[in-house]
């Protein structure tokens, strides 16, 4: 659970609820093929064989801000800096419209290009 305080009382969010958010504002994006397991979320696959909710998103916090990281697949011939820099602005957009949580960096990891 992500929190923080204000007048009115406690806000928490659950991790699978920033992830399905965050991986769904990362896959709208043009040229991103899918999202990939990270190298923790690859073992942990590996032993459960179940897949995992928050596949490809994990989300810290640190000051009361978000910091995310993203593992992603690219198609093959499409610009990688310009899909990098539309999945970070979607991704901070996204999360501080409907959470209200500042993001303070989203780190995007291109694992792999399908063709």
């Amino acid at each position: 659970m992500i929190g923080y305080e204000n007048t009115l009382g406690t806000v928490e969010i659950s991790q699978e609820y920033f992830a399905n958010l965050i991986g769904m504002a990362a896959s709208e994006c043009y040229g991103v093929a899918g999202m990939i397991n990270s190298t923790y979320q690859g073992l942990r696959y590996a032993i459960t064989k179940s897949d995992v909710p928050d596949k490809g998103v994990r989300v810290k916090t640190t000051d009361g801000k978000l910091i995310v990281d993203i593992h992603i697949a690219v198609t093959y011939g499409i610009n990688i800096s310009a899909i990098v820099q539309s999945i970070i602005h979607n991704v901070r957009y996204t999360v501080e419209e409907c959470t209200g949580f500042k993001v303070a960096r989203v780190n995007v990891y291109v694992d792999e290009m399908t063709a």
